[in-house]
């Protein structure tokens, strides 16, 4: 269950709040005893920030923000957000239901990052358990009268969709099959009114997509083309900005079996960049932002069963190209490349696709930011490293270099789906390149979509990263 944002100008007693404080507040309007004033104070001068009050039915939590007033923007909001999940940790350890976030310094706007990082850190996925340990933080009510309705009904909705991505990822592929997460795909656009239509397996062997079907050649799931489309009237942008997302629901690596202990058990990730973009798309159509957005999304199963495709078949793509292909766990650009040729029709301003491509980048970065590559203007580059930096979802751009895709060369096709052992992440962006025509970039989010441990707000397994990245994104060019 998400625990809900809302807005109030008056706290209730006997809840469980949080006061931003600085040296200059007044605690006797915090409604403490002289004692605990005195407490506070004793704490506050050996230096102590945080400061947690148990008072039996509630806890009165005083975080002191002098310091903050130093800190840049992401640095701030990434604060603020730790502070929101370790407050969600202390609600549901003493079984609070409620929280109340209050500013006793003029920054009310850092409330709202508070709130983002408790209502992300509360997330659980808990389907499957006979006996569930539920959180049970419901409500965060922030106290203000300076923030406006909108940005609370926003941040509950983003809030909402980064739950989706988690939950798309962490499904497991015996229940979220390509044609399941199609029908997932279609839900999240009835609810939030957005066009979904799902291609099946014949129609896509109508269009020759010659990439999806030959990594679907080894399951008994047919594949799906699912195509997203969100068009305001007063769309900002010309031209529609169009998001492509790898949706391998598993993959065992194919004929290549993936030859590493462990390799494969958390391989039902692999549709991660399939959810953001669905999730993207459910936060921007849902809270009505002023752009015109398009959204692909490629899926199977990549196993080595049926009549599985081959190291050392030629095939041909959507757009006639054709690839030798050598390693069949290099699954995830042969039909990312016929969702990124299709996309062409669309004559877009802008394509961005996301996918847990390449071990390379996860190996290169960890799961502490996001790899990206690609043909975009460096405008459009720098505001896409603002946004990430702004929530908290870096981007590190590698180097994008023409020799990279001589390694691509083929003695017998248009080229090799793999590169060789050198910047494996590099040479994957570079197959990719070779199906576009318009600015395109390339996001790897291989590392942090699905991660072995929890991070402050960001939980063990799903992440739903890239979905707060894109809005972010989005949100600039609609406004």
């Amino acid at each position: 269950m998400q625990a809900t944002i809302q807005l109030k100008n008056k706290t209730n007693k006997n809840t469980t709040a949080l006061f931003l404080i600085d040296k200059k507040t007044d605690l006797k309007k915090i409604n403490l005893s002289k004692e605990e004033i005195e407490y506070v104070n004793k704490k506050i001068k050996n230096n102590d920030k945080y400061i947690a009050l148990n008072q039996y039915t509630h806890h009165t939590l005083l975080q002191l923000v002098d310091e903050f007033e130093t800190y840049d923007i992401p640095k701030l909001n990434e604060t603020l957000r730790g502070i929101g999940n370790k407050i969600s940790v202390l609600a549901n350890t003493h079984k609070y239901k409620t929280i109340d976030l209050i500013s006793k310094t003029n920054k009310d706007e850092w409330l709202l990052p508070i709130a983002e990082g408790c209502v992300l850190g509360n997330y659980q996925f808990i389907k499957y358990k006979k006996e569930k340990e539920t959180n049970t933080l419901s409500q965060i009510t922030i106290l203000s009268d300076n923030i406006k309705k909108k940005e609370a009904e926003e941040l509950n909705i983003l809030c909402e969709a980064v739950y989706h991505a988690r939950n798309f990822v962490n499904e497991p592929q015996n229940t979220l099959n390509a044609l399941a997460f199609a029908d997932e795909m279609k839900a999240l656009g009835k609810s939030a009114a957005f066009k979904v239509e799902v291609l099946n397996k014949k129609q896509i062997e109508a269009l020759k997509m010659g990439g999806l079907l030959a990594v679907n050649k080894g399951s008994k799931t047919p594949p799906t083309f699912t195509i997203m489309e969100y068009k305001p009237k007063n769309a900002k942008n010309k031209k529609p900005i169009v998001l492509v997302g790898k949706g391998v629901v598993y993959d065992t690596g194919g004929l290549s079996l993936k030859p590493t202990a462990n390799s494969m058990d958390s391989m039902k990730c692999d549709m991660a960049g399939g959810a953001t973009v669905a999730a993207t798309m459910y936060a921007i159509a849902k809270s009505k932002l002023n752009v015109h957005v398009i959204g692909l999304v490629p899926a199977t199963d990549n196993r080595p069963g049926e009549n599985a495709y081959a190291p050392g078949d030629v095939i041909k793509m959507y757009d006639g190209q054709t690839v030798e292909m050598l390693n069949a766990d290099a699954e995830g650009r042969m039909i990312l490349a016929d969702a990124l040729a299709y996309a062409k029709k669309y004559k877009p301003e802008l394509v961005m696709d996301f996918a847990t491509l390449t071990g390379a980048a996860a190996a290169a970065i960890g799961q502490y930011g996001i790899v990206c590559m690609g043909t975009a203007d460096e405008s459009t580059k720098l505001n896409l490293k603002i946004s990430g930096n702004f929530v908290h979802e870096r981007l590190v751009e590698f180097p994008f270099w023409d020799d990279y895709g001589k390694l691509l060369n083929s003695d017998i096709a248009d080229m090799k789906n793999i590169g060789g052992a050198v910047a494996g992440a590099i040479t994957a962006g570079k197959f990719l390149e070779k199906y576009i025509d318009y600015p395109w970039m390339h996001f790897d989010i291989a590392g942090p979509a699905y991660t072995n441990s929890s991070d402050s707000y960001r939980p063990k397994n799903g992440t739903g990263v890239g979905v707060r990245l894109l809005f972010n994104f989005l949100k600039t060019i609609s406004n």
